[in-house]
């Protein structure tokens, strides 16, 4: 569990499939991550699940510190198609423009950096997500390359793990 200011995060889980539906069900969210169905969201966080399992790490569930409400997910997830973690952010339209985007990725790549070995974190981000696009930039990221994911293109950002100085 990982907590900042104004959020706690813990890994995602199955029992979260009702928040993720919501999430992914609106409009103005799933048009650039896309939507699920129950079945499809259920086989998406067994994944999120076996990560945690396997690699350590995955998706964390963000909530309101104050009230416990389920903001989004966000976190590191590793990509077979890329052989790379990217670190992930998808929050509930009522949760943008507060910052909690920037708050809790920045909670979650101390944390990666700490407990991880990646070189450096990716984001891949839809062109046209100029909100994702302003995140990443204010986190330090900085364009990779361009790539396609689920058929869709993006921009890879990419963030170097910090060097210690002596």
């Amino acid at each position: 569990m990982l907590e900042t200011d104004r959020l706690v995060l813990r890994p995602l889980r199955l029992a979260d499939v009702d928040a993720f539906l919501a999430l992914h069900a609106d409009d103005r969210v799933n048009r650039f991550v896309g939507t699920y169905t129950r079945d499809q969201a259920l086989v998406r966080l067994e994944t999120v699940e076996k990560q945690w399992a396997d690699r350590g790490h995955g998706l964390f569930s963000v909530h309101l510190k104050t009230t416990g409400e389920f903001v989004g997910r966000i976190g590191p997830q590793f990509w077979d198609e890329f052989g790379e973690v990217e670190m992930a952010w998808t929050l509930r339209a009522e949760a943008w423009g507060r910052g909690y985007a920037t708050e809790a990725a920045q909670a979650c790549i101390d944390w990666a950096f700490e407990h991880l070995t990646e070189n450096y974190l990716a984001a891949y981000i839809h062109p046209e997500n100029a909100a994702s696009h302003r995140v990443a930039q204010r986190l330090g990221f900085s364009v990779l390359r361009h790539g396609i994911l689920f058929d869709k293109p993006v921009i890879v950002y990419a963030l170097n793990r910090p060097t210690t100085r002596a």
